[in-house]
């Protein structure tokens, strides 16, 4: 895990794309997609390995050994579609249930599953605000409050030694507010087994921080966070 400040609070970046909490005890993360296997082979005909779920799941608790957490906070598109918990097979089933009876699991609804079937273990929720911070699934453009949101798979495209090198990024903004205080916004990087990703520098991303003083990408590299700027207010 890499420690790092963000709006006053001290978070951990865990190798899985996980975002921990220690103030909380929690573990923050976004776009699971789970069952994403099952609804392409029920609804196009693409026939993938149908274990995405039994693999993403198997991180989530990786991270939860790694950290320790005893929340855990999904930040939207938890399923790949509002049916997909029908979908899980048993075993990816039966860990699931594992998972959320051994922690206070709340899950934040997204596009894909806004309508999560609330017999589902854990609690449902559309955003919530915890300890100041907002938890919602996508940044909403003009927040001025301390935000966790996730929704866009931002990745970092670089170029190195002629290489093409894409890598899943933390997305984080600044903004100075009222009183010289400095409020700040953070997009996660997708953590489904099977979600692709957007250029961390796309305008949609950038005009979904807004308004910010500077947006930056956050990567980790040999033990440490690299820091690259993708946008500044101009002078």
């Amino acid at each position: 895990m890499v420690p790092f400040s963000f709006c006053g609070e001290e978070f951990a970046l865990c190798q899985t794309n996980a975002l921990y909490w220690p103030r909380e005890r929690a573990l923050l993360v976004a776009d699971l997609h789970l069952e994403k296997a099952s609804f392409y082979a029920t609804h196009a005909g693409q026939m993938l390995p149908p274990y995405d779920s039994r693999e993403t799941l198997e991180r989530v608790a990786l991270a939860i050994r790694e950290t320790g957490a005893r929340r855990v906070f999904t930040l939207g598109d938890n399923f790949h579609d509002s049916a997909g918990p029908d979908r899980l097979e048993p075993h990816a089933a039966g860990m699931l249930a594992a998972l959320t009876h051994a922690t206070d699991w709340v899950w934040i609804t997204g596009n894909h599953d806004a309508a999560m079937p609330p017999r589902i273990d854990g609690t449902l929720a559309t955003e919530l605000d915890v300890g100041g911070m907002i938890l919602r699934h996508q940044a909403q453009p003009g927040e001025t409050r301390p935000e966790l949101s996730g929704h866009f798979h931002p990745r970092l495209h670089l170029t190195v030694r002629e290489r093409r090198i894409r890598r899943s990024c933390v997305v984080v903004s600044r903004n100075s507010v009222a009183e010289g205080r400095v409020s700040g916004r953070m997009i996660l990087p997708a953590f489904g087994a099977l979600t692709g990703g957007m250029d961390a520098a796309d305008p949609a991303i950038l005009k979904a921080l807004q308004p910010a003083s500077g947006i930056d990408a956050m990567v980790q590299a040999g033990g440490k966070l690299a820091t690259f700027p993708l946008w500044r207010a101009a002078a």
